[in-house]
Formats: structure tokens, C-alpha cells, sequence
């Protein structure tokens, strides 16, 4: 199932919804219908961080409904028609790791570094702005301190219940679906703050991109090979591809990084976790040579397998 975040017609008011056979339906509506049929109170989720901190049991009615033919629920429009925002506009948390080997292995060869051992330990993580979420279809702005604007490729999944100390067996229990992230990246700026020691800070602080929507991954269960799953992966500067890779090839799977983050902490419904980027995911690894940093006016289109296209434009 495609869960959305979307605009009304006033193009500031975001609610929650949810599509199905290529129509939109509004999440609170759906669920008024749901709690008059089935003669249970509930308070109609009105937002998805509303709709992901439901009693499991309530989510499953969603999924019921899709197969009620009787069903009478008005559709807010098509789905080609709909303004998406970020399906977690404002998550209560967004960590994002550093799990694909290729990546790191590129990123660093090219700044003249080895692999770093401790790399292989365990997966890695840095929080980032939890504030500066955009959709697909949003703008993005060029930072005013920045000539290398760089995009990264990569995935990420929701949580979907409260866990701490949720062990690596028990951890894809806990997400909800995934979403295409692109990790905007002010490189210049990021290289002299790695020299500090202590994470990307300004270099990643402007904006992520999140979208276009989250797939419940119950709609990936044919692709998932163990804790992995094998889904193509794209990027796209103005039509032109740059980046190709598979989400299979994660060193670290979301299961153990999920186990990490949680390790005496405490993960909640809308946390994002993001999964780092893919081998030859970013112009950094490819080279300027390749293809020069972003500038204004260009367009960048991320997509993965069965989780559509985020698309995004630097103004």
C-alpha cells in the first residue's frame, strides 16, 4: 500500500492518505467510515505520524478495506493529480547511517584514505535535520555557502511501533514501509568539517528530500531475500543517468541497523532511518569529471523499484 502525505488545493494544508487502484483517499475520512461500520470509537488520524501511532489492530483495517468491494469511501482524486509533501513531513527523528561498502570504500580511495577497520564493526550513524524535510516535486534551494552541491541516492525505511532493544531477528518487525531519501550535500563545506571530527553539521543541514511516498513493506516481500532486498536503483541530472546500483548490496541491512539505533534507546512510530548511499550514488564518488556540481535550475530524479520517483528542482 502507498501511504502519502498531501497538499489540499490551498497548497499549505498537509493531510494523510493512502492509494489504492491508482485513486487517493483521504486517511481521516477513511478511518470516520471505518469506525461508523465497524461501531468502535476512534479518533481519525489526520496526519500519517497520526495513522503510524495507531494501535496495530487499527492499522489492519486499512488492509481489510482494500479488499471490501462495498466500501464507500469518496476519493480525493487521481493519483497522477495529487501534490505530494514528504509522506513524514516533520519526523520525530531522522538518523542516517553510512551502510553501503562501496560508498565509503570510492569516497574515501578518492580523498587518498584506506577503508577505516572500525567501519566494519558495526553501522554508523549521524542525525540530521529533522526540520529541513522536502517532497517530491518541492524545490530545493542552492545554500547561499556552497559551489558543490552534491545529491546522494539512497533509501530508507519508517518505523512503524515503539521498540528499545529491538534485536536484529525481531527488527523488520518494527518497519513500517520505505521511501526513496535524497541526502542534499554542500561537499566543500562538508570536507573542511570532517577535518573536526565530529559529523557533517552545515554540510547536510539545508535539506533531505523524502518520497514520493512510503510503500508498506508488505508490497516488497517478493523482492526481500532474507534481511535484504533486491531493488534497482537510479539518479538522474536532467535526464541524464549517473547513478545505478541495487539495494541489495547494503553491507549492514536494516535489521542491524535498526538494533544499533535502538541499542537503550528508544525508537518511535515516524522515526526515519536512512540507509547511507549507494556505490556510485553521488557526484563526490563519480567525480566533477563526470559531471560538475548542481547548480540552479537543474533537475535531480532519484527512483527505486516499486518506490517510484522523487523528484526535486534547485532553485
Amino acid at each position: 500500500m502507498k501511504l502519502i502525505s498531501y497538499y489540499l488545493r490551498d497548497n499549505k494544508t498537509v493531510r494523510a492518505g493512502w492509494i489504492h487502484n491508482g485513486k487517493v483517499y483521504d486517511m481521516e475520512e477513511t478511518y470516520r467510515y471505518l469506525a461508523e461500520t465497524r461501531g468502535e470509537a476512534i479518533s481519525p488520524p489526520v496526519s500519517l505520524l497520526d495513522y503510524l501511532n495507531l494501535p496495530q489492530d487499527k492499522k489492519k483495517w486499512l488492509y481489510v478495506l482494500t479488499r471490501e468491494k462495498e466500501a464507500k469511501i469518496p476519493e480525493v482524486c487521481e493519483e497522477k493529480g495529487v501534490k505530494l509533501a514528504a509522506p513524514i513531513p516533520r519526523p520525530p527523528s531522522f538518523r542516517d547511517f553510512y551502510a553501503f561498502e562501496e560508498h565509503v570504500k570510492t569516497a574515501r580511495r578518492k580523498r587518498g584514505l584506506d577503508m577505516v577497520p572500525e567501519w566494519y564493526k558495526f553501522p554508523v550513524f549521524y542525525f540530521s535535520n529533522a526540520s529541513a524535510i522536502k517532497g517530491s516535486g518541492e524545490p530545493v534551494e542552492k545554500p547561499s555557502y556552497t559551489e558543490w552541491l552534491d545529491y546522494e541516492l539512497e533509501v530508507a525505511c519508517v518505523i512503524g511501533k515503539e521498540g528499545r532493544n529491538i534485536k536484529r531477528e525481531q527488527a523488520l518487525d518494527y518497519i513500517e514501509g520505505f521511501m526513496i531519501l535524497n541526502d542534499w550535500s554542500a561537499r566543500d563545506v562538508q570536507r573542511e568539517e570532517v577535518k573536526v571530527g565530529l559529523g557533517p553539521a552545515k554540510g547536510k543541514d539545508f535539506a533531505t528530500s523524502m518520497g514520493p511516498y512510503l510503500l508498506t513493506k508488505d508490497e516488497l516481500e517478493d523482492r526481500r531475500n532474507g534481511e535484504h532486498y533486491d531493488l534497482e536503483m537510479k539518479a538522474f541530472v536532467n535526464g541524464k543517468l549517473l547513478s545505478q546500483g541495487n539495494m541489495k548490496t547494503l553491507y549492514f541491512s536494516f535489521a542491524q541497523m535498526i538494533e544499533r539505533a535502538s541499542q537503550d534507546c528508544t525508537l518511535y512510530p515516524g522515526d526515519v532511518i536512512g540507509s547511507g548511499t549507494v556505490g556510485t550514488g553521488c557526484i563526490l564518488e563519480l567525480g566533477a569529471e563526470v559531471h560538475r556540481w548542481l547548480e540552479k535550475g537543474d533537475t535531480i530524479e532519484l527512483s527505486i523499484e516499486r518506490l517510484g520517483v522523487l523528484r526535486n528542482e534547485i532553485i
